[in-house]
């Protein structure tokens, strides 16, 4: 140990001298470590760093006059209003606001209540327009049923005929429930009517897995349910459901309280919004069991059509699903709502079928003799269709629209869809010779029935 430490001394006066064999035999060697000067050094170098006294209060001097500078020319700062108490920040609820702070957390842009302005800005309704949907509306069609609808109906049918057995598509049996059921299933209601974050009872998750989940699911009164207990109920049904039962639980459940709460508030509630996004997670249920419906129903509001198709804009969806969407609706009787998802299918900029573009196309060649004054809105949804599908449409059909033109005229829309079929190269011409566009339209046939 003696001859080591004197084997130290002399490698530390002669470093700069050493060559390599010795620093390799050096490295054999421990060597005591001196903290204190290492750790002294280190805070040498850190307040190297840092800048003087005298020089940060020159720093802050000159901040805070550029400050105020930008306050007399601009005003204060959002951050100095909300510390000033100049306004007050909007609540994330329109029910039970004074218990909305219970609930998750969201970030600035998700603790609003969203209304169609949000979602469509340039959209702008006269006093014509509105004259011209009235006169579109449809107000024969089919309204919108509830699950408490349909399960009154069930227990009237029971009362009747006692002996009826129901199949298994689309109703259900209606058989007497336990008493210790329907007991616990009460509880779980007033569960659910207060519910704001946190854990749901266990007996609330299982529902999707009953034989008579729509019988349990009525006695716990969905419709009363918090804005919270829906987006949670939706979350569980999509995952826990089938295609065609998820259908039901969107067309029953989920689609009539987003219409009683936009009728009730004129907007959406925020929980109820990412409800809707969260049931596009399955978007062949999503459009037959909520667009479709409300657009057959024939009382669809703008407001409505704006807020729904705000999803479908900002959600990506499979071109299969989207594109029979878009057919159905073209094929429906015509609303102002119409027009408005249908320019925002299309705006998605799919590669549409043959069959889609022309079922767009017969959409609004319909209209060449209707002797009523088309809305804005329709003018609007056939600009965005010529603007994105002008070289899939055939010469006949660039022809047909463009003598529509003639006929169904707007002073400043109609200039701009002129001028794009005009500078279109339909699909049939191609070097001078046609197309067959048939083979690959007969492709498409099977996948697009939405039935």
């Amino acid at each position: 140990m003696g001859k080591s430490k004197k084997s130290n001394k002399i490698v530390a006066n002669f470093r700069s001298t050493q060559g390599l064999e010795e620093q390799i035999t050096e490295g054999r060697v421990a060597k005591t470590k001196n903290k204190k000067e290492k750790i002294r050094m280190r805070y040498e170098d850190e307040d190297s760093e840092f800048v003087d006294p005298k020089t940060t209060q020159r720093i802050l001097k000159a901040a805070q006059k550029h400050r105020a500078e930008l306050a007399s020319e601009f005003g204060p700062t959002p951050s100095e209003a909300k510390s000033r108490g100049l306004y007050k920040t909007k609540k994330a609820f329109t029910k039970d606001s004074d218990e909305s702070d219970e609930g998750e957390q969201f970030d600035d842009d998700e603790k609003e209540e969203y209304t169609e302005h949000d979602f469509f800005d340039d959209l702008k309704i006269n006093d014509e327009d509105e004259k011209a949907l009235e006169m579109f509306q449809n107000k024969d069609g089919a309204k919108t049923r509830t699950l408490a609808d349909i399960i009154m109906e069930k227990i009237a049918e029971r009362k009747t005929e006692i002996q009826t057995q129901f199949s298994d598509n689309g109703s259900m049996a209606m058989d007497d429930l336990d008493p210790r059921v329907k007991e616990m299933y009460e509880g779980v209601r007033d569960v659910m009517k207060r519910y704001r974050s946190g854990k749901v009872p266990k007996a609330f998750k299982i529902i999707p897995r009953l034989k008579n989940w729509e019988q349990i699911l009525f006695l716990t009164e969905p419709h009363n349910w918090s804005s919270a207990a829906m987006y949670e109920g939706t979350k569980m049904f999509v995952s826990g459901l089938k295609e065609s039962m998820t259908q039901r639980f969107y067309n029953l459940v989920l689609l009539p309280r987003i219409r009683d709460d936009l009728a009730e508030f004129n907007k959406l509630n925020c929980y109820l919004y990412r409800a809707l996004r969260k049931a596009l997670f399955r978007p062949a249920a999503f459009f037959k069991g909520i667009i479709l419906p409300l657009l057959e129903a024939g009382d669809c509001t703008l407001r409505e059509a704006i807020i729904f198709g705000s999803i479908l804009s900002k959600t990506s969806i499979p071109v299969l699903q989207a594109s029979a969407c878009l057919l159905k609706i073209c094929e429906m009787e015509y609303s102002g709502a119409n027009s408005i998802l249908i320019r925002i299918l299309l705006e998605k900029r799919y590669a549409l079928p043959y069959r889609v573009v022309d079922g767009a196309v017969f959409h609004f060649l319909r209209f060449e003799n209707d002797h009523r004054d088309l809305p804005t809105l329709w003018h609007q949804a056939l600009l965005a269709f010529v603007q994105r599908y002008k070289n899939d449409i055939s010469s006949e059909q660039r022809d047909a629209l463009l003598q529509l033109l003639r006929k169904k005229n707007h002073a400043k829309i109609t200039p701009d869809i002129r001028r794009e079929l005009q500078a279109a190269k339909p699909r049939d011409v191609e070097l001078g010779a046609p197309m067959q566009c048939e083979e690959n339209e007969s492709e498409d046939d099977d996948d697009m029935d939405m039935e």
